[in-house]
């Protein structure tokens, strides 16, 4: 005679939660990891279009001869804004990094500051925060 097995209930996952709230399921780690490695692998690829695009850029040229005044400074112009927006980009992509590292380790969840619980709404909303928000809001102010 076969035996039924009742459907599967959401099994906790020890990881860190602050008081209130409900622990991480095995389904909530799963997905919460897929969404980092689906985010790292889009930057990676964004980072690496903007660094060809960035080298491109670069050999352009900006000393100027025989072009606009104006020109030049509007292409220097681009060229720094592309500058930041790369700079950010990457900043994502070593968080996530961080981020999926963590989690691999078993340290995902924990405040790189204080280290006490981050919060499960504050990861879901935001899986690659590395502080919990009294840290954070300790260091913006800074």
């Amino acid at each position: 005679m076969a035996t039924t097995k009742p459907a599967d209930k959401a099994v906790p996952i020890a990881m860190p939660v602050l008081d209130g709230e409900d622990p991480w399921t095995a389904e909530e780690v799963a997905e919460v990891r897929a969404e980092l490695v689906a985010e790292r692998d889009r930057l990676r690829a964004a980072v690496a279009q903007a660094e060809a695009e960035l080298a491109e850029r670069m050999t352009e040229g900006s000393d100027g001869a025989g072009r606009d005044p104006a020109d030049v400074g509007s292409s220097n112009f681009e060229r720094d804004q592309e500058l930041s927006l790369h700079n950010n980009q990457r900043k994502m992509l070593d968080q996530t990094e961080q981020a999926v590292r963590a989690l691999e380790a078993g340290t995902y969840g924990y405040c790189e500051n204080c280290g006490k619980p981050i919060g499960k709404a504050r990861l879901e909303a935001f899986p690659r925060a590395t502080m919990c928000v009294a840290c954070k809001q300790r260091q913006e102010r800074r």
